[in-house]
């Protein structure tokens, strides 16, 4: 099983070795190639999107491809999660191999559980945003959360997506974020679902 997964950029390569780590894990042998695809500056949209995806499909050889964009773009492009995937599907078609996902509202949403562990790299005990992580939204997302405790701690560096994105992760369990974070476990359930269905969880 091939698949490809387009991301947005640096943040999301940042996470491919904790979610093949996490996958390795649970599917054994029955593990996937997972060949993350980065778009520089966001998944691309209508036409471009579709003619990515059947290249992809048609010329490369891949199994599915999944799409994951966040839903905070920096843009008005879309209004929540529901309406992301909804517009990445218009714009591709009807292609069962294609399996649009986000995160809500960006990627960093899916470290906010790892608190602690942030507070500790950022030297810092600015206390986490209230609510569940994917409900840290449009006015405030949690990308900000964790630029603004790096900018204010001892540590005396800015947030690295790719750097600090690794640290946060590096020693923290992913069930802890797959468990708080529906749109994470709704992508990892989509590739555990292609591989065998028996491991999804629940």
């Amino acid at each position: 099983m091939r698949i490809a997964i387009l991301v947005e950029g640096a943040t999301e390569m940042a996470f491919r070795k904790k979610l093949h780590e996490f996958l390795q894990s649970r599917l054994e042998q029955k593990m996937p190639r997972l060949d993350f695809k980065p778009q520089h500056g966001g998944i691309p949209k209508e036409g471009k999107l579709k003619k990515i995806v059947e290249t992809l499909l048609d010329n490369d050889g891949y199994d599915a491809v999944i799409a994951l964009t966040d839903v905070y773009t920096g843009k008005p492009d879309f209004k929540d999660a529901n309406d992301a995937k909804e517009k990445m599907r218009t714009w591709v078609g009807k292609n069962p191999k294609f399996y649009p996902h986000t995160a809500s509202h960006d990627f960093e949403a899916w470290l906010l559980p790892y608190w602690t562990t942030i507070q500790k790299l950022a030297k810092h005990n600015l206390s986490a945003p209230s609510g569940s992580p994917e409900t840290v939204n449009h006015q405030k997302p949690p990308y900000y959360w964790i630029k603004e405790i790096f900018s204010s701690g001892k540590r005396g560096k800015d947030y690295n997506k790719v750097i600090d994105g690794m640290a946060i992760l590096k020693n923290n369990d992913l069930m802890i974020a797959i468990k708080a974070c529906p749109e994470l476990k709704a992508f990892v359930n989509r590739i555990i679902s292609l591989c065998d269905k028996e491991k999804i969880i629940s």
